[in-house]
């Protein structure tokens, strides 16, 4: 039997619904030169997707492993194990698949000589006003200054696991992904970059992430988010760049302009307003939403604040204090 293309990997902790929704996605494909494989890492019984993976195993080629919880990147180098394609695809599984992504990756791969790529994610039009405003605080250029699917860095892209594909021999090559807690994919496309590989961002690669988060969740998954920015820097030196601590400076400069706003001057307040206000009106123009503008707001305050702090206090305690292993809201690998 002839091995197909790509390996769709999928590591999954007690969302059976997601992966019957990414699942159903996926049988809409124009193209099926792929294979899936889902990775249970672990699931709490009643919470596995063993029965919704059975219900599509007539629609796609699928495989279903389980195996003890150890985090999305053991789930990862555990799938890529058993994959048979060309390629290794990596998605979460709270994502959605837009039908064209095979046929483009397919035809990207043609036209492009490379060993690694990712694509960028969006909001579909059926998720709630939270997920669009989350969505919106992480994609876009006034609050991560556009580095998850900037045009200008086709070519110097690093993907993250919500949406990679990576041959399997350089996979191998590489040893897989780490054992760091968060920020893994970020240290994955590195050591591939470091490895004298290429990496491209494909454009019309894109899919719908769905990010089931509260505004106290996300807070928390950017935190680690901030903390894994220092240790990756101490693994790659050279890779902190000045947008990552644009974060760290609002938090910062929020904190003087409340403290000289409560003390000396009110109006010391305004830069803050004025912020939100723009933030506001570009959500809104851009999601067609008052509401989900509004609620973009208090998510890009989120997640500045909640990165800036997490490297904030990530740079404290490792690099100053010394306390090389040291994490944060550990309570579960999964966002």
């Amino acid at each position: 039997m002839k091995s197909p293309l790509f390996s769709i990997v999928i590591p999954v902790y007690n969302r059976p619904q997601e992966v019957q929704e990414l699942l159903e996605s996926l049988t809409y494909q124009k193209s099926h030169d792929f294979e899936v494989i889902i990775v249970e890492d672990g699931s709490q019984s009643g919470q596995k997707c063993d029965k919704v993976v059975k219900s599509y195993a007539n629609r796609l080629d699928i495989s279903y492993y389980e195996k003890e919880n150890g985090g999305p990147a053991a789930a990862r180098n555990f799938g890529a194990v058993k994959a048979q394609g060309k390629w290794l695809v990596f998605f979460d599984s709270d994502c959605l698949i837009p039908e064209q992504y095979i046929t483009n990756a397919t035809k990207e791969l043609q036209d492009h000589d490379c060993q690694l790529f990712g694509g960028a994610d969006r909001s579909h039009p059926s998720f709630t006003p939270l997920q669009k405003a989350i969505d919106y605080s992480m994609t876009s250029i006034l609050t991560t200054g556009g580095i998850r699917g900037n045009k200008k860095s086709a070519d110097k892209f690093y993907p993250r696991t919500f949406n990679m594909g990576i041959r399997k021999e350089v996979f191998d090559q590489i040893g897989g992904f780490s054992n760091m807690r968060f920020g893994e994919d970020v240290d994955f496309s590195y050591k591939v970059k470091e490895g004298g590989y290429d990496s491209r961002l494909f454009h019309e690669n894109w899919v719908y992430h769905k990010r089931r988060n509260t505004f106290r969740t996300f807070f928390k998954q950017v935190f680690n988010s901030g903390i894994a920015r220092i240790h990756l820097t101490r693994r790659h030196p050279g890779t902190l760049k000045i947008v990552h601590l644009l974060p760290s400076a609002f938090v910062l400069g929020s904190l003087f302009l409340i403290a000289v706003a409560l003390t000396i001057c009110p109006w010391a307040i305004t830069p803050l307003l004025l912020l939100a206000m723009i933030l506001w009106a570009d959500a809104t123009l851009r999601t067609k939403s008052l509401c989900t503008g509004a609620l973009a707001v208090a998510a890009s305050f989120t997640q500045l604040t909640g990165y800036g702090s997490g490297l904030i206090a990530g740079w404290w305690n490792i690099c100053i204090r010394g306390r090389h292993d040291w994490a944060a809201f550990t309570k579960n690998f999964y966002r």
